[in-house]
C-alpha cells in the first residue's frame, strides 16, 4: 500500500464521522469524546438501597450449626441454660434446641433474624463456653466484633513429658491462679487452661501480648520477670492509646 492510499483512507474515515448524524470537532485529543456537561449531570444522584436482610443474604433458605458437647461441659450446659438461651432468642433471634441423642446443641436463623452475622456469633459464643469460658465472658462475642480465641498446646511450645509438664502447668497458673489473673488483668484476656491446653479470649492484640507472656513461662521464665514485661507492654499500650 502507498502513502497516497492511506491519505485517501483518512481522508474517507473523517467524512463519514462529520456526516454521520454529528458534527466531529477535532480538539486535538486523540478518541476522547466530548460528554456534553447538562446530560453527565442530570444523572448524578447517588443511588441509595435499603440494607439486606439474614434471609435475603442466604437467599431464603435457614442457616444452622451445631455444636458438640463435649462430656465434662454437660452438666455447666445444663446448670447455665437459660442463661445461654435467653441471649440467643431474645437478642441474637435464633432458634435454638438441645439434641440429647447427638449431644449437640442446634442453632438456626428464622424469619425474624435480621442480623446476617448472628447464626456466626451464636455459634461463636457457644463454642466459647463449651471451650471453658464463663456465660458472661463468652457473651461479649455477641456484642463485640473484634473479638477472637486462640488455642493452643503446651507442646506446640516446648516437647514436655512427665513432672516437667506438671511444672510448667503450675508456672502458668500460679498458687491459687494469681498468675492467670495477673496476666488477664494486664492483657483484658481471658485464659482457660484445660490441662495442657490453652485458649484465650481477647482482641487479637492482646491476644498475643498474654500469648507471649504464657509462652516464656512455659519455657522457664521465673514469673517476677513475665510480670516487669507484662507492666512495660501495658503501659505501652496505655500510652498508644
Amino acid at each position: 500500500m502507498e502513502i497516497d492510499d492511506v491519505q485517501l483512507d483518512l481522508e474517507s474515515l473523517n467524512y463519514a464521522a462529520t456526516h454521520d448524524g454529528g458534527e466531529f470537532e477535532d480538539d486535538g485529543s486523540a478518541g476522547v469524546a466530548a460528554i456534553d456537561p447538562e446530560i453527565a449531570g442530570a444523572g448524578a444522584s447517588v443511588p441509595s438501597f435499603r440494607p439486606l436482610t439474614a434471609g435475603e443474604i442466604s437467599g431464603g433458605k435457614r442457616e444452622s450449626r451445631k455444636i458438640p458437647v463435649p462430656g465434662h461441659r454437660f452438666t455447666p450446659l445444663k446448670d447455665n441454660w437459660m442463661k445461654i438461651y435467653t441471649p440467643l432468642v431474645e437478642h441474637m433471634m435464633l432458634q435454638v434446641r438441645m439434641n440429647l441423642r447427638s449431644r449437640r446443641v442446634e442453632i438456626r436463623t428464622c424469619e425474624a433474624t435480621n442480623d446476617p452475622g448472628a447464626i456466626q456469633k451464636g455459634a461463636d459464643f457457644l463454642r466459647a463456653f463449651m471451650l471453658g469460658f464463663d456465660v458472661e465472658d463468652a457473651m461479649a462475642l455477641l456484642r463485640m466484633d473484634d473479638l477472637y480465641i486462640d488455642s493452643f498446646e503446651m507442646k506446640d511450645v516446648k516437647t514436655l513429658n512427665g513432672d516437667h509438664l506438671g511444672r510448667a502447668v503450675g508456672r502458668v497458673a500460679g498458687h491459687g491462679g494469681r498468675t492467670k489473673f495477673t496476666i488477664e488483668n494486664t492483657t483484658r484476656t481471658r485464659i482457660v487452661l484445660a490441662e495442657t491446653h490453652i485458649h484465650i479470649l481477647g482482641t487479637f492484640q492482646n491476644i498475643a501480648v498474654a500469648r507471649d507472656a504464657i509462652v516464656s513461662l512455659i519455657l522457664g521464665s521465673p514469673p517476677g520477670k513475665v510480670y516487669n514485661h507484662l507492666r512495660a507492654v501495658s503501659t505501652r499500650l496505655q500510652e498508644r492509646f
